[in-house]
Protein backbone atom coordinates (compact mmCIF):
# COMPACT_ATOMS: atom_id res chain seq x y z
CA UNK A 1 0.00 0.00 0.00
CA UNK A 2 1.32 3.22 -0.93
CA UNK A 3 0.49 6.92 0.51
CA UNK A 4 1.30 9.89 -1.24
CA UNK A 5 1.00 13.30 0.43
CA UNK A 6 1.78 16.37 -1.77
CA UNK A 7 2.10 20.29 -0.01
CA UNK A 8 3.34 23.61 -1.31
CA UNK A 9 0.08 24.61 -3.31
CA UNK A 10 -1.14 27.82 -3.57
CA UNK A 11 -1.86 31.09 -5.24
CA UNK A 12 1.05 33.41 -7.04
CA UNK A 13 2.13 35.81 -9.27
CA UNK A 14 2.76 34.93 -13.40
CA UNK A 15 6.56 35.11 -12.61
CA UNK A 16 6.69 33.71 -9.23
CA UNK A 17 7.56 30.58 -7.80
CA UNK A 18 6.39 27.62 -5.53
CA UNK A 19 7.76 24.26 -4.19
CA UNK A 20 5.97 21.20 -3.93
CA UNK A 21 6.46 18.69 -2.00
CA UNK A 22 5.44 14.69 -2.11
CA UNK A 23 6.25 12.55 1.25
CA UNK A 24 5.77 9.06 -0.14
CA UNK A 25 4.90 5.86 2.13
CA UNK A 26 4.99 1.75 1.08
CA UNK A 27 6.14 -0.03 -1.43
CA UNK A 28 7.21 1.50 -4.26
CA UNK A 29 9.18 -0.66 -6.92
CA UNK A 30 12.71 0.42 -7.53
CA UNK A 31 12.62 0.66 -10.98
CA UNK A 32 9.40 3.17 -10.69
CA UNK A 33 9.67 6.62 -11.27
CA UNK A 34 8.22 9.10 -9.06
CA UNK A 35 6.75 12.62 -9.75
CA UNK A 36 4.10 15.15 -10.65
CA UNK A 37 1.04 15.03 -13.09
CA UNK A 38 -1.05 17.69 -13.24
CA UNK A 39 -4.68 18.28 -14.40
CA UNK A 40 -6.42 21.60 -15.50
CA UNK A 41 -10.15 21.86 -16.39
CA UNK A 42 -11.22 21.27 -20.06
CA UNK A 43 -7.16 20.12 -20.35
CA UNK A 44 -5.79 16.38 -20.92
CA UNK A 45 -3.76 15.32 -17.95
CA UNK A 46 0.13 15.92 -18.20
CA UNK A 47 2.73 13.81 -17.18
CA UNK A 48 4.85 17.33 -15.10
CA UNK A 49 8.41 15.65 -14.34
CA UNK A 50 9.41 12.57 -12.17
CA UNK A 51 12.36 10.87 -11.31
CA UNK A 52 13.33 7.70 -11.40
CA UNK A 53 14.13 5.91 -7.55
CA UNK A 54 16.71 4.20 -8.79
CA UNK A 55 19.15 5.95 -11.16
CA UNK A 56 18.19 9.26 -10.30
CA UNK A 57 17.18 10.27 -13.90
CA UNK A 58 14.73 12.66 -14.67
CA UNK A 59 12.28 13.69 -17.21
CA UNK A 60 10.58 17.37 -17.96
CA UNK A 61 7.46 17.91 -20.01
CA UNK A 62 8.66 20.32 -23.26
CA UNK A 63 6.05 22.93 -21.22
CA UNK A 64 8.36 23.10 -17.80
CA UNK A 65 11.41 22.41 -18.96
CA UNK A 66 13.89 25.38 -17.76
CA UNK A 67 11.25 26.36 -15.44
CA UNK A 68 11.15 23.36 -12.89
CA UNK A 69 13.20 21.32 -10.94
CA UNK A 70 12.79 17.97 -9.50
CA UNK A 71 14.95 16.49 -7.03
CA UNK A 72 14.41 13.60 -4.27
CA UNK A 73 15.71 12.62 -0.89
CA UNK A 74 15.37 9.22 -1.01
CA UNK A 75 16.45 8.72 2.74
CA UNK A 76 12.93 10.91 3.63
CA UNK A 77 11.04 9.46 0.70
CA UNK A 78 10.35 13.31 -0.07
CA UNK A 79 10.62 14.39 -3.73
CA UNK A 80 10.36 18.10 -4.57
CA UNK A 81 9.31 19.99 -7.94
CA UNK A 82 10.88 23.49 -7.60
CA UNK A 83 8.62 25.78 -10.29
CA UNK A 84 9.79 29.00 -11.09
CA UNK A 85 8.82 31.83 -13.81
CA UNK A 86 5.25 30.18 -13.20
CA UNK A 87 2.76 30.95 -15.96
CA UNK A 88 -0.92 31.04 -16.13
CA UNK A 89 -1.35 28.26 -17.76
CA UNK A 90 0.63 26.73 -15.18
CA UNK A 91 -2.94 26.62 -13.27
CA UNK A 92 -4.06 22.98 -12.58
CA UNK A 93 -4.43 20.39 -9.47
CA UNK A 94 -0.72 19.11 -9.15
CA UNK A 95 -0.95 15.33 -8.23
CA UNK A 96 2.23 13.65 -7.25
CA UNK A 97 2.13 9.65 -8.71
CA UNK A 98 4.54 7.12 -9.06
CA UNK A 99 4.85 4.60 -11.91
CA UNK A 100 7.12 3.17 -15.03
CA UNK A 101 8.63 6.40 -16.32
CA UNK A 102 6.62 6.17 -19.75
CA UNK A 103 3.32 6.57 -17.89
CA UNK A 104 4.78 10.57 -18.02
CA UNK A 105 4.84 10.33 -21.46
CA UNK A 106 0.90 9.05 -21.37
CA UNK A 107 1.80 5.73 -22.58
CA UNK A 108 0.83 4.18 -19.41
CA UNK A 109 -1.25 3.94 -16.46
CA UNK A 110 0.29 5.40 -12.80
CA UNK A 111 -0.01 3.21 -9.73
CA UNK A 112 -0.28 5.71 -7.09
CA UNK A 113 -1.90 8.76 -6.69
CA UNK A 114 -1.79 11.11 -4.09
CA UNK A 115 -4.58 13.34 -3.05
CA UNK A 116 -3.53 16.82 -5.27
CA UNK A 117 -2.69 20.02 -4.09
CA UNK A 118 -3.80 23.29 -6.32
CA UNK A 119 -1.48 25.64 -8.04
CA UNK A 120 -2.98 28.92 -8.94
CA UNK A 121 -0.60 31.06 -11.15
CA UNK A 122 -2.82 34.36 -11.91
CA UNK A 123 -1.87 38.53 -11.74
Amino acid sequence: QVQLVESGGGLVQPGGSLRLSCVASGFILDYYCIGWVRQAPGKEREGVSCISRSAGSTYYADSVKGRFTISRDNANNTVYLQMNSLKPEDTAVYYCATGPRHSWYGLGDFSSWGQGTQVTVSS
